[in-house]
């Protein structure tokens, strides 16, 4: 039963990943995924949101509730991923600007790529970690479906619009097997971790949300969008390493831990960001407020 459910889980993952991916790129042109990446103090707000005060938070977090080594390495390298496709589900709850998560995404995950491998091994040395696998995983998955549907969207827009409803149902219910088949294979492990870890990872993500929040510049859909692309960490990527470059199992508990407490915490603060924006305000906004 329990290899049963690990090949569901999996193949739920892809599908979700993918077909998120795949929708967002049916509904937007290049242009518009790629234009908020023009703003230098915009992308220099999302990285440090997330490169630079998320792992400090991670790592004041385990000062300041001891944890468990392998725990604490979980942490950590949620503290160092950023990027997930669970964000475009979160924009979708917010009714935001589902462009500017897939800008925001198309960001963070080369930049995980090429930040873990040197950060992770600094922050917490037990994790033996290379980029290789990291940046082919989140290639496949994550970056190869955007691309996809962008392509699809430019040459066959006809073909684009019947797919992305289809896409974006799938992608739905992937993510329903993919939080009921991780609850059922890791339940009795992330009960055994106790309160501490439940409350750091808590902390985690309210933190990120908060962190990515205030460093946003103005607007309804760039505060949602960064507070949500932060506090939604990148889970793929920490799973990644935390599978496969420590040998503590804790560090893989505490990961799949903060993949359910976001999902569990990041949907009530995505519908309280659906408030509608005020009267004339632009329908496309950059990471910094750029023109619509």
């Amino acid at each position: 039963m329990t290899e049963l459910l690990q090949v569901v889980l999996s193949i739920s993952v892809f599908s979700f990943s993918v077909c998120s991916m795949l929708s967002v790129g049916l509904a937007y042109t290049v242009r518009q995924i790629l234009a908020p990446l023009r703003e230098p103090t915009a992308v220099l707000r999302a990285i440090v949101a997330n490169f630079v005060l998320v792992p400090l938070l991670a790592v004041l977090i385990t000062r300041l509730l001891p944890l468990a080594p392998g725990l604490e390495i979980g942490l950590i390298l949620l503290g160092c991923a950023a990027g997930a496709p669970f964000l475009i589900k979160l924009t979708q709850a917010a009714e935001s600007d589902l462009a500017l998560s897939a800008t925001l995404l198309v960001l963070l995950v080369p930049v995980s790529v090429v930040f873990m491998p040197f950060a992770v091994p600094w922050l917490a040395p037990g994790a033996n970690m290379h980029a290789a696998p990291i940046a082919t995983e989140l290639a496949s998955t994550l970056m190869l479906p955007l691309v996809l549907g962008l392509i699809v969207e430019a040459g066959a827009s006809r073909w684009a619009q019947r797919l992305r409803p289809i896409m974006a149902r799938t992608s739905t219910v992937a993510l329903v097997v993919l939080l009921v088949t991780t609850v059922a294979l890791h339940l009795p492990a992330i009960l055994a971790l106790g309160l501490r870890a439940l409350l750091a990872a808590v902390l985690l993500i309210l933190g990120a949300f908060a962190i990515g929040y205030a460093l946003a510049r103005p607007g309804r859909g760039r505060r949602t969008v960064l507070a949500l692309g932060t506090a939604q960490r990148g889970i793929a990527a920490a799973t990644l390493v935390a599978s496969q470059s420590v040998s503590d199992p804790d560090a893989l508990v505490m990961v799949v831990l903060a993949s359910v407490v976001g999902m569990v915490v990041l949907f009530p603060l995505a519908h309280w960001r659906r408030k509608p924006a005020a009267p004339g305000a632009a329908p496309q906004e950059g990471l910094a407020g750029a023109r619509a």
